[in-house]
Protein backbone atom coordinates (compact mmCIF):
# COMPACT_ATOMS: atom_id res chain seq x y z
CA UNK A 1 0.00 0.00 0.00
CA UNK A 2 1.04 3.54 -0.69
CA UNK A 3 1.81 6.01 2.09
CA UNK A 4 -0.24 9.16 2.75
CA UNK A 5 1.09 12.69 3.27
CA UNK A 6 -0.41 15.47 5.39
CA UNK A 7 0.80 19.04 5.49
CA UNK A 8 0.78 20.54 8.97
CA UNK A 9 0.68 24.24 9.79
CA UNK A 10 2.78 25.72 12.63
CA UNK A 11 5.12 22.75 13.07
CA UNK A 12 8.32 24.73 13.45
CA UNK A 13 10.82 22.49 15.23
CA UNK A 14 11.90 18.87 15.34
CA UNK A 15 10.75 18.60 18.97
CA UNK A 16 7.21 19.55 17.84
CA UNK A 17 7.36 16.74 15.32
CA UNK A 18 8.51 14.17 17.86
CA UNK A 19 5.72 15.09 20.28
CA UNK A 20 3.19 14.80 17.47
CA UNK A 21 4.70 11.47 16.36
CA UNK A 22 4.28 10.05 19.89
CA UNK A 23 0.66 11.20 20.12
CA UNK A 24 -0.22 9.81 16.69
CA UNK A 25 1.46 6.48 17.37
CA UNK A 26 -0.25 6.26 20.77
CA UNK A 27 -3.56 6.60 18.88
CA UNK A 28 -2.60 3.75 16.54
CA UNK A 29 -1.36 5.65 13.49
CA UNK A 30 1.72 4.21 11.82
CA UNK A 31 3.98 7.19 11.17
CA UNK A 32 6.59 6.64 8.50
CA UNK A 33 8.21 10.08 8.72
CA UNK A 34 7.75 13.55 10.19
CA UNK A 35 9.54 16.58 8.82
CA UNK A 36 8.89 20.23 9.48
CA UNK A 37 5.42 20.84 8.15
CA UNK A 38 4.70 17.32 6.90
CA UNK A 39 3.59 13.97 8.32
CA UNK A 40 3.81 10.80 6.24
CA UNK A 41 1.79 7.79 7.34
CA UNK A 42 2.78 4.28 6.24
CA UNK A 43 -0.59 3.64 4.63
CA UNK A 44 -3.74 5.56 3.64
CA UNK A 45 -6.37 6.06 6.32
CA UNK A 46 -10.17 6.10 6.23
CA UNK A 47 -12.21 9.31 6.47
CA UNK A 48 -13.09 8.40 10.08
CA UNK A 49 -9.39 7.95 10.86
CA UNK A 50 -8.66 11.28 9.13
CA UNK A 51 -11.06 12.98 11.54
CA UNK A 52 -9.22 11.45 14.51
CA UNK A 53 -5.87 12.34 12.93
CA UNK A 54 -7.02 15.98 12.55
CA UNK A 55 -8.23 16.04 16.19
CA UNK A 56 -4.84 14.85 17.46
CA UNK A 57 -3.02 17.38 15.30
CA UNK A 58 -5.24 20.21 16.63
CA UNK A 59 -4.93 19.02 20.25
CA UNK A 60 -1.17 19.47 19.84
CA UNK A 61 -1.47 23.04 18.58
CA UNK A 62 -1.22 22.45 14.83
CA UNK A 63 -3.58 22.44 11.87
CA UNK A 64 -3.87 20.15 8.86
CA UNK A 65 -3.63 22.16 5.64
CA UNK A 66 -6.02 21.05 2.95
CA UNK A 67 -5.87 23.59 0.14
CA UNK A 68 -2.99 23.85 -2.32
CA UNK A 69 -2.23 27.57 -1.79
CA UNK A 70 -2.06 27.27 1.99
CA UNK A 71 0.14 24.22 1.58
CA UNK A 72 2.51 26.14 -0.68
CA UNK A 73 2.71 29.11 1.72
CA UNK A 74 3.46 26.73 4.59
CA UNK A 75 6.21 25.08 2.53
CA UNK A 76 7.77 28.50 1.90
CA UNK A 77 7.64 29.28 5.62
CA UNK A 78 9.19 25.94 6.57
CA UNK A 79 12.05 26.37 4.09
CA UNK A 80 12.75 29.88 5.42
CA UNK A 81 12.60 28.77 9.05
CA UNK A 82 14.99 25.95 8.24
CA UNK A 83 17.39 28.38 6.55
CA UNK A 84 17.29 30.77 9.52
CA UNK A 85 17.74 27.98 12.09
CA UNK A 86 20.56 26.14 10.35
CA UNK A 87 22.43 29.21 9.12
CA UNK A 88 22.70 27.58 5.70
CA UNK A 89 24.56 29.86 3.30
CA UNK A 90 22.87 30.41 -0.05
CA UNK A 91 24.96 30.44 -3.21
CA UNK A 92 22.13 32.16 -5.07
CA UNK A 93 19.42 34.63 -4.07
CA UNK A 94 16.60 33.45 -1.80
CA UNK A 95 14.21 33.80 -4.75
CA UNK A 96 16.22 31.26 -6.80
CA UNK A 97 16.50 28.90 -3.83
CA UNK A 98 12.73 28.86 -3.22
CA UNK A 99 11.83 28.61 -6.91
CA UNK A 100 14.15 25.63 -7.34
CA UNK A 101 13.04 23.87 -4.13
CA UNK A 102 9.33 24.30 -4.85
CA UNK A 103 9.50 23.99 -8.65
CA UNK A 104 7.49 27.19 -9.10
CA UNK A 105 8.04 30.63 -10.57
CA UNK A 106 9.26 32.97 -7.83
CA UNK A 107 6.89 35.78 -8.84
CA UNK A 108 3.97 33.40 -8.34
CA UNK A 109 5.33 32.36 -4.93
CA UNK A 110 5.91 35.96 -3.94
CA UNK A 111 2.40 37.12 -4.87
CA UNK A 112 0.78 34.18 -3.13
CA UNK A 113 2.86 34.58 0.04
CA UNK A 114 2.27 38.33 0.28
CA UNK A 115 -1.44 37.89 -0.29
CA UNK A 116 -1.80 35.26 2.43
CA UNK A 117 0.73 36.51 5.00
CA UNK A 118 0.52 40.26 4.45
CA UNK A 119 4.31 40.58 4.15
CA UNK A 120 6.90 39.74 1.54
CA UNK A 121 8.95 36.57 1.57
CA UNK A 122 12.10 38.63 2.07
CA UNK A 123 10.59 40.43 5.09
CA UNK A 124 9.54 37.11 6.59
CA UNK A 125 13.10 35.81 6.12
CA UNK A 126 14.57 38.88 7.82
CA UNK A 127 12.16 38.50 10.74
CA UNK A 128 13.09 34.83 11.12
CA UNK A 129 16.81 35.68 11.12
CA UNK A 130 16.26 38.41 13.74
CA UNK A 131 14.35 35.99 15.99
CA UNK A 132 17.16 33.47 15.60
CA UNK A 133 19.67 36.21 16.43
CA UNK A 134 17.74 37.05 19.61
CA UNK A 135 17.87 33.41 20.61
CA UNK A 136 21.61 33.20 19.99
CA UNK A 137 22.24 36.44 21.88
CA UNK A 138 20.28 35.16 24.88
CA UNK A 139 22.25 31.88 24.84
CA UNK A 140 25.43 33.95 25.04
CA UNK A 141 27.61 31.30 23.43
CA UNK A 142 28.68 33.41 20.43
CA UNK A 143 29.79 36.99 20.00
CA UNK A 144 27.88 39.34 17.70
CA UNK A 145 30.33 38.93 14.86
CA UNK A 146 29.91 35.14 14.92
CA UNK A 147 26.12 35.48 15.05
CA UNK A 148 26.15 37.86 12.08
CA UNK A 149 28.30 35.44 10.10
CA UNK A 150 26.20 32.39 11.04
CA UNK A 151 23.03 34.17 9.92
CA UNK A 152 24.53 35.02 6.54
CA UNK A 153 25.04 38.77 6.97
CA UNK A 154 27.78 40.38 4.93
CA UNK A 155 29.10 42.21 8.00
CA UNK A 156 28.42 42.78 11.67
CA UNK A 157 27.43 46.36 10.81
CA UNK A 158 24.78 45.19 8.35
CA UNK A 159 23.46 42.75 10.95
CA UNK A 160 23.42 45.45 13.65
CA UNK A 161 21.56 47.93 11.42
CA UNK A 162 18.92 45.39 10.48
CA UNK A 163 18.57 44.16 14.08
CA UNK A 164 18.07 47.72 15.35
CA UNK A 165 15.60 48.53 12.57
CA UNK A 166 13.47 45.52 13.49
CA UNK A 167 13.74 45.57 17.29
CA UNK A 168 14.50 49.20 18.14
CA UNK A 169 17.59 48.03 20.02
CA UNK A 170 21.15 47.41 18.98
CA UNK A 171 22.27 43.78 19.37
CA UNK A 172 24.72 44.81 22.09
CA UNK A 173 21.96 46.62 24.01
CA UNK A 174 19.67 43.63 23.57
CA UNK A 175 22.47 41.43 24.91
CA UNK A 176 22.77 43.64 27.98
CA UNK A 177 19.11 43.50 28.91
CA UNK A 178 18.50 39.85 27.89
CA UNK A 179 14.83 40.11 28.65
CA UNK A 180 12.58 37.57 27.11
CA UNK A 181 11.93 39.72 24.07
CA UNK A 182 11.61 36.83 21.67
CA UNK A 183 8.32 35.93 20.05
CA UNK A 184 7.26 32.50 18.97
CA UNK A 185 8.46 31.56 15.48
CA UNK A 186 4.96 30.77 14.32
CA UNK A 187 3.80 34.27 15.33
CA UNK A 188 6.33 36.06 13.08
Amino acid sequence: MKNQHFHIKNMVCSHCGEVLRQELERAGFRVEDIELGEVTLEKPITPKQQNRFTEIVKENGFDVINDQNSRLVEQIKQLIIQLARTGQKLDNPLSDYLAKKLHKDYQQLSRLFSGVEGKSIERYYILQKIERAKELIVYGEQNLSEIAYDLGYSSQQHFSRQFKKETGLSPSHFSEIKENRRISIDEV
